[in-house]
């Protein structure tokens, strides 16, 4: 086997040690495997600046890295620029069991690293790191503000009020209205009743007797405190959302922007407009049950780059939405989802139940095709990958969501879907005569 890369090191990092081993030719000839070293090192930053120098003296320039959870982030953080890190999924590189130590996960690192043998996982730029990190946070923060919402429910449950009941949105303007009046102590429920606006005032005998509970002093401190914090978290999640556009807006400028001197060219009126992150946001906004903020999501675990993922399954299966795989001796069995991106993972699940829920679209009708022969969480996920494959190819060819239509399936096979109706038809005791329309209906 030729080699590949001939000045080399394999890191097996863990949270405050790091068991570096690297390769390099020796210059005699006597040692056809190179010369091999081995150190092990803490993780402080002036630990990680000398490891730097030690793989530097040795004229190493590619460098694997083997890590759980995030501990490989400081590591890569010193020697991104300076070396060709390449970050290894553990799993692609186990050793021979029974014989696991950091010693020999460094050396089997390094030997695959010098034959080229390792995979390297999707590392963004920094850019879209820190845009990651904005659009993770802001999804922590909704998830909280959601859980504060329904400890103010378990609030109003232990105080006998069952709004809930009544309003579908107890974080709604006359829900918010009607709390704050419980807050300050008005105890007549016709009062507070009486708040409610829009179609709510339909149901004001019915949301009178909602509001008739036993509220105490007590209850009423712990709504204050909950609403408050309801109303922090909004804050900060404005505030996260107009950092993300501003990122966007940044990374869209440093990559398309014209150089100082430089005269930006003015595409055609009829010219497709660039690919930039504020286009890829817009195009995905397209797709039904994807919104802004879940637009801005998939940019910024994606990027918009497709190429680096050569084909949609691969972008699926980096996703955590890909079916899995499991076959042996001819026989294929039932195999899990890969747990891929989990992050990303979750939110595509959350878009998959936005876009069932939307009317008269194909996603809708996937949905519910698949759904009646395999079950709710299965047709769930097969949403979400096809979510994925869409934004793959409109991502790739710079257009927007092409609609197919709730009613697809019903005329990719139109002949079968007449019969099968019609057989229904006449074992209820109806007598069906078909005629045909129109050629193209």
């Amino acid at each position: 086997m030729d080699v590949v890369f001939t000045h080399c090191a394999g890191l097996d990092v863990h949270k405050k040690s790091i068991t570096a081993y690297r390769i390099v030719p020796d210059p005699t000839g006597h040692v056809v495997e190179g010369l091999t070293e081995l150190q092990k090192v803490g993780t402080l930053t002036i630990e990680l600046l000398a490891l730097a120098d030690w793989l530097t003296e040795a004229g190493v320039t590619h460098v694997a890295i083997e890590s759980t959870g995030e501990y490989w982030k400081p590591v890569y953080n010193l020697l991104e620029g300076t070396f060709e890190v390449v970050l290894v999924n553990a799993a692609h590189v186990k050793n021979v069991p029974g014989r696991k130590t950091d010693k020999a996960d460094a050396r089997w690192l390094a030997k695959l690293m010098r034959y080229g043998l390792l995979q390297a996982s999707f590392i963004p730029p920094a850019g879209q790191r820190d845009l990651r990190d904005l659009t993770r946070y802001r999804t922590k923060l909704v998830q909280e503000r959601s859980r504060e919402v329904n400890r103010i429910q378990g609030v109003l449950e232990r105080a006998n009020i069952k709004l809930a009941s009544v309003a579908s949105d107890i974080m709604g303007v006359s829900a918010r209205a009607m709390l704050h009046a419980v807050i300050a102590g008005r105890a007549a429920p016709a009062t507070i009743a009486a708040l409610a606006q829009g179609r709510l005032r339909k149901k004001l005998p019915v949301l009178e007797q909602a509001l008739t509970g036993v509220v105490r002093a007590h209850h009423q401190r712990l709504l204050a405190i909950q609403l408050a914090h309801i109303d922090f978290l909004d804050e900060q999640i404005e505030v996260l959302s107009t950092e993300i556009t501003r990122c966007v807006a940044d990374l869209d400028g440093s990559v398309g922007g014209a150089s100082p001197g430089e005269v930006a060219s003015i595409p055609a009126p009829s010219a497709t407009p660039e690919l930039t992150l504020t286009r890829a946001t817009t195009l995905l906004d397209t797709i039904p049950g994807v919104n802004q903020r879940g637009a801005e999501m998939l940019i910024a675990e994606w990027g918009i780059d497709m190429a680096r993922f050569e084909s949609a399954g691969r972008l699926a299966a980096w996703s955590g939405v890909a079916p899995g795989n499991d076959e042996s001796a001819g026989k294929q069995r039932a195999g899990t989802t890969r747990k891929g991106n989990r992050v990303l993972r979750a939110g595509l699940t959350q878009l998959a139940h936005a876009a069932v829920r939307t009317k008269d679209t194909y996603l809708s009708a996937f949905y519910h095709r698949i759904a009646a022969r395999r079950g709710k969480k299965r047709a769930i996920m097969a949403v979400a990958h096809a979510i994925v494959v869409s934004a793959f190819y409109m991502l790739t060819r710079n257009e927007p969501y092409r609609a197919l239509g709730a009613t697809y399936f019903d005329k990719r096979q139109r002949e079968h879907t007449v019969d099968r109706l019609a057989r229904r038809l006449e074992h209820l005791g109806y007598e069906v005569h078909l005629e045909l329309r129109s050629a193209t209906a």
